[in-house]
């Protein structure tokens, strides 16, 4: 077994918006994910008519959502009542920009995000910066998707919580 450690930049964004309405406005910038599609246009000869299949899916954000899970629910077998969902966001075209070049970068593709209230009443989102994530692995080939996804998961959260 081998170990290594590495550093991560978290984000952390507040704002006095309501949660459900930085819930509704992040989706809103999403597409849907489609395994259906993406299983229909990876069996195709055509590459390029595939990877516009699957590029389809994203929404105006160029994410498409993959799944959600509502951990505001879980805790609720907890006894506490919180407002938290977590994202799993991304784009298959952006994760094989990567892959192609490391497939350990698909261990963080797609990408995880968490909206949630804090104990204020404020809304928080909050994730780890991707070129953080894949920057561990030294590929100068994948740095330029990383930092594109930097730059749109970031503009993804602030549109949802302005």
């Amino acid at each position: 077994m081998n170990d290594s450690r590495i550093m991560v930049d978290h984000v952390h964004v507040a704002t006095d918006k309501p949660f459900e309405e930085v819930t509704k406005a992040f989706e809103a910038e999403l597409g849907k994910f489609d395994g259906d599609v993406r299983k229909a246009a990876t069996s195709s000869e055509d590459t390029e008519e595939a990877k516009a299949k699957i590029a389809a899916m994203a929404g105006p954000s160029g994410f498409m959502l993959f799944g959600t899970s509502d951990h505001g629910a879980l805790l609720r077998l907890a006894g506490q009542k919180r407002k938290a969902i977590q994202y799993v966001v991304g784009n298959p075209v952006f994760a094989l920009q990567m892959t192609q070049h490391d497939i350990r970068a698909s261990l963080y593709a797609p990408l995880r995000v968490l909206i949630y209230e804090n104990e204020e009443g404020q809304s928080c989102v909050e994730y780890d910066r991707p070129s953080s994530l894949f920057g561990q692995f030294g590929d100068s080939r994948i740095v330029p998707t990383a930092t594109m996804l930097d730059r749109k998961l970031e503009a993804l959260v602030a549109k949802a919580t302005k």
